[in-house]
């Protein structure tokens, strides 16, 4: 096989199973369900609720571990625990939290300063963002850390960035940030998915070979590696696309994106077919298992 049928097979590794996108979808129903009859006195199993996070943006790979769900909550429950004496954030995740125990009761149910936790026995997450809508379309939420307060995010802007990207170089650019989550975890790199999606993002919109195909994921591997060793260890911080909300730096992880620049270049040498298994394995100290071999 040549390099772009290994990338396509490469690809069918790392997207999320079905299995696990049924039983997803599942918990993301009843929880969804229970919030909103708790909330609005409803039964719908998808109204007042949206995946965010990776999931959301359709960036998520093989692994997953953590949901991220946004629910909406009505109005008036802001100007409620807006003037609560006290921690009102706290108390507006007490109630969150003590609905879903009507649904999960066995399950770990915690609070996590901003979201509401649920810790499922498969190992996966699901973390609960109860929000309010602004009349600019972006989000208030509560933080009950340091005495409580509210934040904003834009979950719905970056959604709406990445997707259009995206769809404009030919679906590359949620390839490459799902291939770059299976480096991340494999290489241990100090890095959110966030950050990989919004370098990614900004990666793509230049890069010569954006519309190409599978044929051209190596390039678009080794370039995007070159690209995340050249950042400036300084910086703190990057503007996420969409929101510009602060993305911020976890560690350094120029050195490993150089290490797995240098894998691939070398890959890259063993593009004819017979050196397929030489090729293979030196992707394989890129980015794992899940490479095919």
């Amino acid at each position: 096989m040549g390099v772009a049928e290994d990338f396509r097979l490469f690809r069918a590794n790392y997207i999320i199973p079905t299995s696990t996108t049924n039983s997803i979808s599942n918990r993301y129903k009843r929880i969804t369900k229970q919030l909103n009859i708790d909330f609005y006195s409803s039964y719908s199993e998808t109204s007042h609720s949206l995946y965010v996070g990776s999931y959301g943006r359709d960036t998520a790979a093989y692994g997953i571990s953590d949901l991220d769900v946004g629910f909406q909550l009505p109005v008036g429950l802001y100007t409620k625990y807006n003037t609560y004496l006290g921690n009102g954030q706290s108390a507006l995740l007490q109630v969150v939290k003590k609905s879903l125990q009507t649904t999960y009761p066995n399950s770990d149910i915690g609070g996590d300063g901003q979201v509401v936790v649920v810790n499922f026995s498969d190992g996966i997450t699901f973390e609960i963002l109860p929000y309010f809508i602004n009349n600019g379309g972006g989000w208030t939420y509560p933080c009950s850390n340091n005495g409580g307060s509210w934040k904003t995010c834009n979950p719905i802007a970056e959604i709406a960035a990445i997707k259009s990207r995206s769809d404009n170089t030919n679906r590359n650019l949620k390839n490459l940030c799902r291939m770059m989550r299976l480096w991340k975890d494999y290489c241990s790199v100090p890095m959110s998915g966030m950050l990989i999606d919004t370098l990614a993002y900004r990666f793509i919109e230049n890069w010569e070979y954006h519309e190409k195909s599978y044929l051209y994921h190596d390039f678009m591997a080794r370039d995007f590696f070159s690209m995340m060793s050249e950042q400036n260890k300084d910086q703190q911080w990057w503007n996420a696309p969409g929101s510009g909300s602060c993305v911020h730096r976890k560690g350094i992880f120029e050195h490993k994106a150089r290490s797995a620049y240098l894998r691939a270049c070398e890959a890259i040498q063993y593009n004819e077919d017979s050196y397929e298994w030489s090729r293979r394995k030196k992707w394989r100290e890129v980015f794992g298992s899940r490479y095919p071999l």
